[in-house]
């Protein structure tokens, strides 16, 4: 049993910042991986990026160089930078923590909007 909260999402124009956090709480198997997606009205739900508990990473193509993944082990804590954001951008955020059976936990989303 597994809870992740989200945080940090907004309104931003293009080209500005945000900073989401994500906290896990509950019976949380050491060895995973925890991450982000994104889904956009009518449109699936893609991996932004990810964090192995060793610090590998894994970023969608269309956010390398502009979004940072990096995670507090000790807190079970991870957060994604996200610098020069484009409108194609805008989606709900979702974290996500993966443990090694493969079983996934979600959390409810953060909204990110990325207009002028």
């Amino acid at each position: 049993q597994v809870q992740l909260v989200e945080s940090g999402g907004g309104l931003v124009q293009p080209g500005g910042s945000l900073r989401l956090s994500c906290a896990a709480s509950g019976s949380i198997f050491s060895i995973n991986t925890m991450g982000w997606y994104r889904q956009a009205p009518g449109k699936e739900r893609e991996l932004v990026a990810s964090i192995t508990i060793y610090g590998s990473t894994n970023y969608h193509d269309s956010v390398k160089g502009r979004f940072t993944i990096s995670r507090d082990n000790a807190n079970n804590t991870v957060y994604l930078q996200m610098d020069s954001l484009k409108p194609e951008d805008t989606a709900v955020y979702y974290c996500t923590l993966r443990v090694r059976t493969g079983y996934s936990y979600w959390g409810q989303g953060t909204q990110v909007t990325v207009s002028s």
